[in-house]
């Protein structure tokens, strides 16, 4: 795969080392239109549960973000789940989503 844009290596960067740090099944990041970045992980509490990416949504739009450049999800499974698409094309159905390994290596990318 070719090399990353230095911009999309940071919410891979983002995404896998938030993942790390909290031990979650996922951890995701994006970069909204202003450039500025949000990372999550994998909620999974009784009365709420979101996927990383559905995460890092909601903290861009409770930030105020409108729009969004691109997404990146740190994950085992062999697909991004439909759900978290979905939550990135709400704000931008262009924009591309990348699926990271657990060691970084972006594997796929979403249109």
């Amino acid at each position: 795969m070719a090399e990353l844009d230095p911009e999309d290596a940071k919410i891979v960067t983002l995404a896998r080392s938030s993942r790390a740090r909290t031990g979650a099944a996922e951890g995701a990041a994006v970069r909204d239109t202003d450039g500025r970045t949000y990372a999550a992980v994998t909620v999974a509490l009784p009365s709420l549960r979101l996927t990383a990416l559905q995460a890092a949504v909601a903290a861009a739009v409770s930030s105020g973000a409108t729009g969004l450049e691109a997404a990146a999800v740190v994950t085992d499974a062999g697909a991004v789940d439909s759900e978290s698409l979905a939550a990135v094309h709400d704000l931008a159905p262009d924009a591309p989503v990348l699926r990271a390994d657990a060691a970084g290596t972006v594997v796929d990318t979403i249109r």
